[in-house]
């Protein structure tokens, strides 16, 4: 068994630029991070995001558990739901969630992917 990862993910500072959202509506969301740890064959995978401003079409292909750390953002559903993002809110994504993602302050999440 493998010794579990053990770092503060806001003393992070080795990220890897990973490029401007695909699906952007408005602004040009900007993201970066770092994977921490990825499970055998892909299957899961945990680490740190980060993402400036904009406005995009998100679309969540993995169950996806998330501690936001810093910034601020609104998430809504494709139901009208609207889930509001502030510094240490926890959130969960079903695989298949869709909507629109507005990034209003640039947000630094934790998230773990299955």
């Amino acid at each position: 068994m493998k010794t579990p990862v053990m770092q503060n993910p806001l003393e992070i500072t080795d990220v890897v630029d990973w490029g401007v959202i695909p699906t952007m509506i408005e602004g040009t969301s900007h993201v970066s991070g770092r994977v921490l740890y990825k499970g055998p064959n892909g299957d899961s995978e945990c680490g740190l995001w980060i993402c400036t401003p904009g406005k995009w079409a998100c679309h969540v292909t993995s169950d996806e558990f998330c501690h936001f750390l810093e910034g601020r953002c609104t998430y809504v559903h494709e139901s009208g739901e609207v889930i509001e993002i502030t510094p240490d809110t926890a959130a969960f994504f079903p695989k298949d969630w869709k909507g629109i993602c507005t990034v209003h302050d640039t947000i630094k999440k934790v998230y773990m992917i299955r």
